[in-house]
């Protein structure tokens, strides 16, 4: 049990991955949370990785662009839940102040500090 954590998401450590964004997270070995809050007009551009992801939004509206070319965009509202699987590139805008929870397996580990 030496490895149970409990956190406030207040409590974690903040990162401005980009102009307009703060993200906290906690990770375990299998899985990442990720607190995301976005200021209107934020952007999160073009990307791909290797982990599964679910993306909760709890405020706001965020616009998701998803696949190629993109081959499918939706408008996420408080409430709205997407999973985008690995390796499928997508990029976001915050239409308004927008807060997401998204959930990463396996944890982002570009993300994580160098141990």
């Amino acid at each position: 049990m030496d490895d149970v954590q409990v956190s406030a998401w207040k409590a974690l450590p903040v990162v401005e991955p980009a102009p307009g964004m703060a993200r906290r997270l906690i990770s375990g070995k299998q899985a990442m949370l990720a607190w995301f809050e976005f200021e209107p007009g934020a952007r999160v551009p073009w990307h791909r990785h290797e982990n599964e992801q679910f993306t909760y939004v709890l405020q706001g509206r965020l616009r998701l662009r998803i696949g190629e070319e993109p081959e499918r965009e939706v408008v996420l509202a408080a409430g709205d839940v997407v999973r985008i699987p690995a390796n499928v590139p997508h990029e976001a805008e915050a239409l308004e102040a927008t807060v997401s929870l998204d959930v990463f397996s396996p944890p982002r580990q570009d993300w994580l500090p160098a141990s």
